[in-house]
């Protein structure tokens, strides 16, 4: 059995398949078909859809919601995450476990709203204040549209953190034919929760201590300040040390855990072509048309960036192809890796799709 579906309905499917029972939004093309469904079907399952009278609210609505026991969810796309970096930024301190959908239209400002992009790879690891690591998924087709959501969800409860779902305005919008048994229900492991103790622990600073929901027992302090364990505001050098240092390594010390790829591996291969998102279709297009072996890298999950298998890919390869749909933003992480390799962008920033035979004359 098959359906013909787009990756947005996928999204939706796969949220409610993780158990999220809040969503606020605002519509912005092309994410608003999420939005739209969310509002449709939430409520069905019992759970509730708010469209915010804009970005900020609505990102704010969920960190709230999140932080008193709703599974949540946003979706926007690059205007309205310039519109979230300071709610991201609050996410990332008060370690809210929260999904972010971007569904990426070519940029810069109101740019092209119906135009294919993928110009916010950079963007949401750096669109807000510190510095700190996020987590982003980047599903290359519809039936991953599903399985990353349902991911994002489980690595937003397992770390605390804000996790993005780095899509596009093609994967989201475009319908394709998919196998049913592509939604299939996945396990979502249940939250940790606590109502006794410390509302944050740093030490040891890899480890993600346990939610503390506001509303539930004792009371729960929550501050976007530099604070301690238990979230009172502090000038203490160690403590703020520990903070910033525990905000870091519980991804940072987790990235193999995190890590979601794809590597096609052929014998003789001299040149890799490292692929994301939309673009990954025609990188294996390629590798199958090329009259001489290729290696290719589909990377699922773009941040933290999974430094040692992508070394581990480039392994005996001389040459590195990245095809992206902007001017070389995941390049740049990719010859930081690749040593005296030669590093080949292939980039649009027309509107258009990369092709296979694009790829392959690079690799030539």
């Amino acid at each position: 059995m098959r359906e013909y579906i787009d990756g947005a309905t996928a999204i939706v499917r796969g949220a409610l398949a993780a158990g999220c029972d809040f969503f606020a939004g605002y519509p912005i093309t092309p994410a608003s078909g999420i939005l739209m469904a969310m509002m449709r079907d939430l409520p069905r399952t019992g759970g509730v859809a708010i469209q915010g009278e804009d970005e900020i609210a609505s990102i704010g609505m969920c960190i709230g919601a999140a932080m008193a026991g709703s599974r949540a969810m946003t979706a926007t796309s690059g205007p309205g995450i310039s519109l979230y970096s300071e709610n991201i930024g609050l996410a990332i301190m008060g370690e809210v476990p929260l999904v972010i959908v971007d569904v990426q239209r070519l940029g810069p400002a109101t740019g092209g709203a119906t135009t294919v992009s993928q110009g916010d790879v950079q963007f949401v690891r750096w669109g807000t204040a510190g510095g700190y690591p996020i987590i982003a998924l980047c599903p290359t087709d519809v039936a991953d549209c599903y399985r990353l959501t349902v991911r994002a969800f489980e690595l937003a409860e397992r770390f605390r953190c804000p996790v993005f779902l780095l899509t596009d305005k093609e994967v989201v919008m475009t319908p394709a034919t998919v196998a049913a048994d592509a939604f299939v229900p996945l396990p979502v492991p249940e939250r940790t929760t606590a109502d006794t103790g410390l509302p944050y622990e740093f030490v040891p600073a890899g480890d993600v201590p346990a939610l503390h929901l506001i509303g539930d027992g004792a009371a729960v302090r929550f501050t976007g300040s530099t604070h301690d364990e238990g979230a009172f505001i502090t000038k203490h050098g160690p403590t703020i040390e520990a903070l910033n240092r525990h905000l870091a390594a519980k991804v940072d010390d987790h990235v193999a855990e995190i890590t979601m790829m794809d590597h096609i591996a052929q014998a003789g291969a001299a040149t890799l072509i490292v692929g994301y998102g939309v673009t990954a279709g025609a990188v294996a297009s390629a590798v199958e048309l090329s009259d001489s072996p290729l290696a290719a890298l589909i990377v699922r999950s773009v941040w933290p960036v999974p430094e040692e298998a992508i070394r581990d890919a480039l392994a005996g390869i001389d040459r590195v192809v990245v095809p992206e749909l902007n001017l070389g933003l995941y390049r740049r992480e990719i010859e930081r890796l690749a040593g005296d390799r030669e590093v080949v962008g292939v980039n649009r920033i027309d509107g258009d799709l990369i092709s296979p035979q694009q790829i392959l004359e690079a690799t030539a």
